[in-house]
């Protein structure tokens, strides 16, 4: 039985500021990953995303990969071939890309790949789910606050979440370390001021806003909703005096 795997990519504007996502229906349940970079091309975060979902997977695992890019699709079922035969070489000079088309190419050599096209934005949940961590993965590269793990086990209320916050900037707090190789996490969406005064802290500090993030929460979580009542009041008063 092969297992169902999402991947999709874009930049925007083309070239610049670029995110990938994944969507993974594995047996134990749904695994998203997702990233990003300040300044690529769709079609790089396309090949992205395909590298990325097979890296979750053994040698030999079986997956159908739908994917919305004819490119990538076709560049796996149609082109590689000639390509290598020339060299990594096109009819017209050398493949674009090709530092990612020889990674994707030995990944999807060592697995049971079965290559998918889907029309993008049709309603194919899995696909309209990757196209959204996509945005998340380019909205994180952007601001530079991020998960310290890239994936994330997905529920049905946090997909909700995510997908009702467009209007803000959504960071992935990880939880605590489990057995599981595949770290939970839950996406959390902060007003984009807040993310602002976030990064200029954390750059005061000399530490990166997700450290600084987790930090923030971990206190809050020693001190209870009293404590940071007290904490709150005290600084007040130190602030009027």
């Amino acid at each position: 039985m092969r297992t169902i795997v999402y991947a999709d990519g874009g930049c925007d504007p083309n070239p610049g500021p670029g995110g990938w996502g994944v969507v993974i229906q594995a047996p134990g349940g749904t695994v998203e990953l997702c990233g990003g970079e300040r300044a690529t091309t769709n079609n790089r975060m396309e090949l992205t995303a395909a590298i990325s979902a097979l890296e979750h997977f053994p040698e030999g695992a079986s997956i159908e990969m739908r994917c919305d890019s004819q490119y990538v699709v076709k560049s796996v079922t149609e082109w590689m071939r000639g390509w290598k035969a020339r060299g990594w070489r096109t009819a017209t000079g050398p493949v674009k890309n090709v530092d990612l088309m020889q990674r994707l190419d030995a990944l999807a050599s060592a697995r049971d790949v079965r290559w998918t096209w889907v029309r993008g934005h049709a309603g194919e949940a899995g696909n309209e789910r990757a196209d959204r961590l996509a945005a998340q993965g380019r909205r994180e590269a952007l601001t530079g606050v991020k998960s310290t793990a890239s994936s994330a086990a997905a529920s049905s209320s946090s997909s909700s979440a995510t997908a009702s916050a467009s209007a803000a900037t959504s960071a992935t707090i990880s939880a605590p370390s489990a057995p599981s190789p595949v770290q939970k996490t839950t996406p959390v969406a902060l007003p984009s001021d807040l993310v602002g005064a976030l990064t200029r802290a954390a750059d005061r500090a000399g530490t990166t806003p997700q450290a600084l993030l987790e930090e923030a929460l971990r206190l809050a979580l020693d001190l209870g909703p009293a404590g940071i009542a007290r904490a709150r009041q005290d600084f007040s008063s130190r602030k009027a005096s």
